[in-house]
Formats: structure tokens, sequence, C-alpha cells
């Protein structure tokens, strides 16, 4: 009788020791998740989309750290809260998206922006991608795709972080396009630089897009910029137009090293985005994104 007892006092003590370390295990791999959140803040004028939004990201496990219709106060939030991202109203009270855009990178404040707005108009938006906002997404907001947004700039966050290499390889694409723009004449308030640089990107990333280009690239360019495929389309032509109406055909052929083009002749837009992308990843820019 003692005897079964004891061994029945060992296996509850047993089980009683293994519950708290269970216990013990289940609150740390919570404080863990909630270290581990990303922050989020809300800049936006309307209370319906600020909820929307608010409890899209607390279900996707966001930790919305702050929302706002008052950029004054917005930016006290991201001063205090230092978020991952921001979520970015043009229009707000005290101080407009623009200068939250334009406060954030004057103080190098790392937070990424996701500016919204009911703006068509092709400039606002380059201004507000120019101002080093990362998508805008336009009005009446669909709140799913938002919240994707905010997961692929967390993700990107993260990746970069985990090495110097990665993050050097990403800023010498951007900083290669660039060159390559500027010496062929597409200057960065020319409509089109924006979508320019984002297609070939994306050629660089996935270089069978090029082929599929009225069905895949036009609307992955339209929907990361919150516009519409034609409009993306008739933008980069202009882009490219204006490249070549200066006769700056030397220092074209001087770019991709070798005679490409004669004249006035001119690329289609797939052409002139599937030459760069090819120059890019020959020179292993590629290789590092």
């Amino acid at each position: 009788y003692f005897l079964n007892i004891k061994i029945l006092y060992k296996k509850l003590f047993t089980n009683e020791k293994e519950c708290d370390i269970i216990e013990a295990t289940k609150e740390n791999d919570t404080e863990v998740k909630e270290m581990s959140k990303k922050k989020v803040v809300v800049l936006e004028s309307n209370a319906e989309t600020t909820q929307a939004l608010k409890e899209a990201l607390l279900e996707a496990g966001f930790d919305v750290c702050g929302e706002t219709d008052d950029g004054g106060e917005g930016l006290k939030l991201i001063e205090r809260c230092k978020p991952e991202v921001a979520i970015v109203g043009l229009v707000l009270k005290e101080v407009d998206g623009f200068g939250v855009l334009e406060y954030i990178a004057r103080t190098k404040i790392p937070c990424a922006v996701i500016v919204t707005g009911g703006y068509t108009d092709d400039e606002i938006i380059a201004r507000v991608l120019s101002s080093g906002a990362k998508y805008y997404m336009m009005k009446p907001l669909s709140v799913p795709v938002v919240v994707e947004r905010v997961k692929e700039i967390a993700n990107a966050e993260k990746s970069i972080s985990g090495g110097a290499k990665e993050k050097r390889g990403i800023l010498s694409l951007d900083e290669k396009i660039s060159n390559i723009f500027i010496s062929i004449g597409i200057p960065p308030h020319i409509k089109g630089y924006a979508y320019l640089r984002e297609g070939i990107k994306m050629a660089v990333d996935k270089p069978d897009i090029i082929n599929n280009v009225t069905k895949e690239l036009y609307p992955n360019i339209a929907a990361r910029f919150g516009t519409t495929p034609s409009k993306v389309e008739r933008a980069i032509r202009h882009g490219i137009e204006v490249a070549w109406n200066r006769q700056r055909i030397d220092a074209i052929n001087a770019v991709f090293g070798v005679r490409v083009y004669i004249g006035s002749e001119k690329p289609t837009n797939s052409e002139f985005i599937a030459l760069v992308a090819d120059k890019l990843i020959l020179e292993g820019i590629a290789n590092y994104r």
C-alpha cells in the first residue's frame, strides 16, 4: 500500500514539474512572439478606415502601437513607438502626408511608409514615391492588400537586416538603374521613371516576366503604384521617348557597351526593360537580391 502511494506521489510530482515546464515554455514562446511583433502606426483621416486597418493588422499579428488623424501627433507617435511601418494618408490635420514623409526622410527615422490617397495624378504619385514612400495605394483601400504590403515590407526588412552583403546588394541595384537612367537622359521627374525602375527590378528578379508584359508586368507595376496598366504602359513609353528625343545615342550605346541603336530608332518598352535587366543580371547585381 505504501509502495503504491509512493509511486503515485512520484508520478504526480513528475507530472506537476512537467506541467510547470510546459507552462513556462508557453510563456516564453508568447514573450518571444510579442517581442518579434512588428510595430505599425496608422495616420488616417477616416475613422472607419483606421478601425478596419487596425483590426486587420492585429489579426495578422502586428502591433498597432498608435493611430491618429493628425500629422503632427503622428510624427510624435513615430518618434515614440519607432514602428517598422507607417500607413500614412496624404490628407491629415496639421501636417499632411508629404510633411510626414519629408520629416522621416530628413531625420532618417528607420520607418517604411505606405502612403494612401485619392489622387490619380501621375506627378503627385511620382512625388510621393520620390519622397521615400514604399507604396502609394489608391482609395478606397482594399484592407487585405494593405496588410499584404505591410507583410512584404516587414519580411524584406527582416531579410535585409540578416546580412550587410544583402543590404548592399539591394542598394547597388537601385543605384545602378539610376545611373543608367541619368546617363541616357531619363531624369527622375519624367513620368514613367519610377515605373521603368520597378519594371527593370521585376525583370531582374524574374526574367521570364518580360515575355508577358501586358498581362503580368504592367499589372504588377500598376498594383505597386496604385494606378492602371494602361497608364503604366503610356508613362514608360513617354520616358523612353524623352530619352531618345535628346539624341544621346552615343551615351546610350556606351551604357550597354555595344552599338545597340543607330540614329532615331528607339526600342519598345519591353525591349528596353529586357536590355537593362539583362545587363544587370550579367554584371551579377541580381545575385545579391
